[in-house]
């Protein structure tokens, strides 16, 4: 038999087996890894986690959690921003993709220029919340009982958030910049720590994601003063948001987190483009919205593209109130 003739028959066979030509170029071809720049138990685990495993049965291999907190999210999204493995992405949030590079002197990443955004996830309010003892302490059963009590006792309260940064560092230092009143900010290493000094009594309040404060709130472990969302949150539909305070300095107030899936910016686009689809799909089923909503999150799965321009007009929105806040990290 010739040479042509061996090569004829080889290729022949193969065209035979096509599905063994594409098992050769399937992706994922091994477990997928998110990582989540922040401790378990917060909304960014949380949502994760909720996500992880709808897109397990839907691309076929394990989709695993890897907790990476450090930094404001600074530190597990450098490892996302710099990983080679085409395997690994990060739960990003409006911290470590908006927020951190206004805040931080140097940022270990670029948060538009090394990530390829798959998705938004979630849109989540964040909901101001006090240990109950200490509202009663200050007489504190309203945003304006507050804001009274915070100018009348300055820098004697306190205010725990996840890290410095996060959207629950900002959402407070917003609220301390129009209102003129000054709280000590204790930043900690996620919300999950955060919260348990806030309900253990060592921290005053907080400006937390309502996913994880939410389960506290039921339990009366965490009184809940108001929303920072610019409409009341359908999980708590009786909460009002700061904005219909009465508080004249804080008729603008709105400040919402998100989360969005981001993949390194090496990642092909193609792969890109199936992991939006899957998270689209993913974020449409009835027990993820369900899950979603029972947390107070809006559910996302919209366009690359979409996710992109949100990142860039949250950028340039907290840049501002960084800059008019002073806040700074070392």
């Amino acid at each position: 038999m010739s040479l042509n003739r061996r090569a004829l028959l080889a290729l022949s066979s193969v065209a035979c087996w096509p599905g063994l030509v594409r098992a050769q170029s399937t992706w994922p071809a091994r477990p997928l890894r998110i990582i989540v720049p922040f401790p378990p138990a917060g909304t960014t685990d949380i949502l994760a986690r909720a996500l992880a495993p709808e897109l397990q049965k839907a691309l076929g291999q394990p989709v695993v959690i890897d907790n990476r907190p450090g930094a404001g999210g600074n530190t597990g999204s450098a490892d996302v921003a710099h990983a080679t493995d085409g395997h690994t992405l990060v739960m990003g949030t409006v911290g470590t993709h908006a927020i951190n590079a206004s805040l931080y002197p140097k940022v270990p990443y670029d948060p538009v220029k090394d990530f390829a955004p798959v998705s938004l996830v979630a849109a989540v309010p964040n909901v101001l919340v006090m240990n109950p003892q200490r509202a009663q302490y200050y007489g504190v059963n309203s945003v304006a009982d507050l804001v009274r009590a915070a100018k009348a006792n300055p820098g004697k309260m306190n205010m725990s958030s996840s890290g410095n940064g996060t959207s629950i560092h900002l959402a407070g230092e917003l609220f301390k910049t129009l209102t003129g009143t000054y709280m000590v900010h204790f930043p900690y290493r996620g919300s999950g720590p955060a919260l348990i000094d806030l309900m253990g009594g060592n921290m005053d309040l907080m400006f937390d994601n309502l996913p994880s404060a939410l389960p506290h709130i039921r339990s009366g472990k965490l009184k809940a003063i108001a929303v920072t969302s610019a409409k009341r949150s359908e999980a708590l539909p009786d909460l009002p948001t700061i904005a219909e305070s009465g508080v004249p300095e804080l008729r603008t107030y709105e400040a919402s987190s998100w989360f969005g899936l981001l993949a390194p910016s090496t990642q092909p686009a193609d792969q890109v483009a199936l992991l939006q689809r899957e998270v689209a799909k993913a974020l449409a089923t009835p027990v993820l919205k369900e899950r979603l909503a029972a947390q107070g999150a809006v559910p996302g799965g919209g366009t690359s593209v979409a996710f992109a321009a949100l990142i860039a007009s949250e950028t340039a929105k907290w840049a501002k109130v960084v800059k008019a806040s002073g806040a700074k990290v070392d």
